[in-house]
Parts: C-alpha cells; structure tokens; sequence
C-alpha cells in the first residue's frame, strides 16, 4: 500500500497447507468501525470454516473480495483506514489487492507441508513445523485429533516461535500402535519429538487427552518444559462426556459422526463436511479402531473420566507456570474442573465449546503467549 495510514485485511493462513480462502459472508460494511478483535467476516478454507477477527482498530473504506471469491492467502480482502484517506488513494489500493486476487495462487507457490518424521520407540511418529525464530512450542492434539486441530494457532504463533505439532500414537499419520494406551506411550512420543528437534527447552501446550500428556511429560523432566498451557486438559474431575467418547470411537458413518463431532463446539456450524469426511477417513485406517479403543479405555474408569492429572501437576510444583484454559461452553469436559488445576492462570472463554483454539484461537494464542512471557 502506497498510503501507509491504509491498513490491510488479509486471507489468514489457517494451516501449513492452505493456499486459498473465500469470504462466506461479511460481518462489517464499508463504512463501519472496528476495534481490535472484531469479528469481520466468515472465512471457508478446504478445511474448515472460520471467522476472521480484526488484527487493527478503525473504519473498513473498502471491502474489496466478493462473498464465494477464492483469495489467494495473504491477499489483501479489506481495507481499513481513517477518513483523512482519499478515495484516490484507496483505489490505487483496491487495484493492487485486486491484482493480487485476479492472478490467484502463483505456479510456484508451496502447498504443502513438511511432514517429518521420529522413531520413537519402534513407533513413527509425525510432525510438522512454522517459524525459523524464538523458543521452541509444541502443540499436543487431544483424543481423535491430529496437528490439524492446530491450523488456527500454528501459523499465528510463528511469527515470534518456532511452533511445531505432532500426531501422537494412534492419530494423524503416526504409527498407530499404542501399545497400553496410556499416558507413558503418548509422552514417550512427545519427549522422542522434542529429542528429533534438539530442543533442549520448549513450551508444551496440550489439548483435552493432550494436556494430560504435557502434565506427564512435564512432571517426569520438569527442567526440559518452560511453560505449560493445558485447554481443557483431561484429568482433573470424575465427570466427562463418555456418549461423546464412545460414540466418536463407535462412529462409523457421516450420519453417525456429525452429531457427535457437533459436541465440540459452541457453534456447530464449524462441523463441515469437509472435517466430518477427513475424520471419517482417519477412522477407517487400519489400526485406529483398536488405538481409538485403547486410549478410551485408559481414558476412562468405568462411566467416569480417571482422574489422574493433579499428582503430576503437583510434582511438577513452582518449576513451570501453567495456564488453564476452558470453554465455558465445552460439553465434553466440563469448565468447573479449572478450578482443580491448582496454581495455574486460569482463562474460562464464555461462548466457546471444547475447542477454544479453534473456536476463539486469538484469546488461546494471547493465553499462550502470556505463559511464555511469565517463564521468562
């Protein structure tokens, strides 16, 4: 932009291998004004649906890519600037954006992530990475996810961290051995990701099934792990949605799935097609319905949720700051267990389900960032 009061709105990238999006809807006109998180307009990428928050404050002038039109990521879809800003000027920039968008995805753009790989155990175990620069933040997925559950954070985070997510044992394209099924196997994944990075110090932040496995990892070396952030971290009270847990591991059919993927969020509109389908081809992979079962069973005491995190947690003591974070919304294990999680920061985002950092991924990623500025 020419005029350095105009302020862009861009295509974000949500995932390592997204190229386009296209606006479903807008939420603001030209002409209104925005602060910094407001929602501006609904975005569809190949993934997932999402909504696009406002990163600066001031007056949308110009909404330049049309509802269903694919924008290349990073292609400028908004303007925003005060009104001293002339309209000769935003049309110099409209043109630019334009061009951009016209010209689409260029030939020799990268649409696909580095996938690496560790052996762990005899176990292959995958992972991906964004950001050359900073300290080191691994994303540790949750029951029936995979690094893809990170495609809000990942990027994101990148631009001050080196981030990286792993599909544990069971999940994503990992080996999808779990032997017991407990939590050792699942850390012992963690620790051999974190030996293959050569990271001798790293922030874990751990999703659901994920943030008991951090919890794990970080009480048996609590030097190795700077910061904890645990999103509805699994552990911490007898109560949880064991319909949603069986019923996940059950789910064989779109019609049987869908329903229960809706538990996960406050807005069930972000169950796609697209995730019920990815999803659906995850579980029909050789070895998941025995892994998905394992861990259900190592899960689980009965109808009740093994309430194990708070020895770890309290191992681990004053040596790392933790910080909790909880939709008040999650249907699947309920908010009051932050209140269990003794000593943490604890964040309850009202209006958001078990998937925080899907559903409200900039006030995640400000928990986060938190967390890791209080480990110094």
């Amino acid at each position: 932009m020419t005029d350095d009061r105009i302020v862009p709105v861009t295509m974000p990238k949500w995932g390592l291998s997204m190229q386009l999006g296209k606006v479903t809807s807008w939420i603001v006109a030209e002409g209104d004004e925005v602060g910094v998180g407001d929602e501006l307009a609904d975005i569809e990428t190949e993934k997932i649906t999402g909504t696009l928050e406002a990163a600066d404050a001031g007056t949308v002038r110009r909404i330049v890519a049309g509802v269903g039109e694919d924008v290349p990521v990073s292609g400028t879809i908004a303007l925003i600037a005060p009104a001293e800003v002339g309209d000769d000027a935003l049309d110099d920039a409209v043109a630019q954006a334009r061009a951009v968008i016209d010209a689409g995805v260029p030939d020799d753009a990268d649409g696909v992530a580095e996938v690496q790989t560790a052996d762990v155990g005899g176990r292959k175990i995958s992972y991906a990475g964004a950001g050359t620069d900073g300290d080191v933040i691994l994303l540790v997925h949750g029951y029936g996810g995979d690094r893809n559950s990170w495609l809000f954070l990942q990027e994101p985070l990148a631009a001050k961290y080196q981030v990286y997510a792993l599909d544990l044992p069971g999940h994503g394209t990992s080996a999808k051995d779990v032997g017991d099924g407990t939590l050792g196997v699942l850390a012992e994944a963690v620790t051999g990701v974190l030996d293959a990075l050569g990271a001798a110090r790293a922030h874990l932040v751990g999703h659901s099934l994920g943030g008991a496995v951090a919890l794990a990892v970080a009480a048996g070396d609590p030097g190795r792990i700077a910061s904890l952030t645990l999103i509805a971290p699994a552990g911490f009270g007898a109560d949880i949605n064991v319909g949603y847990l069986r019923g996940f591991a059950d789910a064989a059919t779109r019609r049987e799935l869908k329903p229960v993927l809706s538990q996960l969020f406050a807005d069930e509109s972000l169950v796609t097609r697209q995730l019920v389908d990815d999803l659906l081809a995850y579980k029909r992979l050789d070895g998941v319905d025995a892994a998905l079962h394992a861990l259900l069973d190592a899960l689980l005491d009965g109808d009740a949720q093994r309430a194990g995190s708070a020895a770890p947690l309290a191992a681990i003591g004053d040596a790392v700051p933790v910080t909790v974070v909880w939709g008040g919304a999650d249907r699947v294990i309920p908010a009051a267990q932050a209140e269990a999680v003794a000593g943490a920061v604890r964040h309850v985002i009202d209006g958001a389900g078990h998937m925080p950092h899907m559903e409200r991924p900039s006030e995640v990623q400000a928990a986060i960032e938190e967390t890791i500025a209080r480990a110094g």
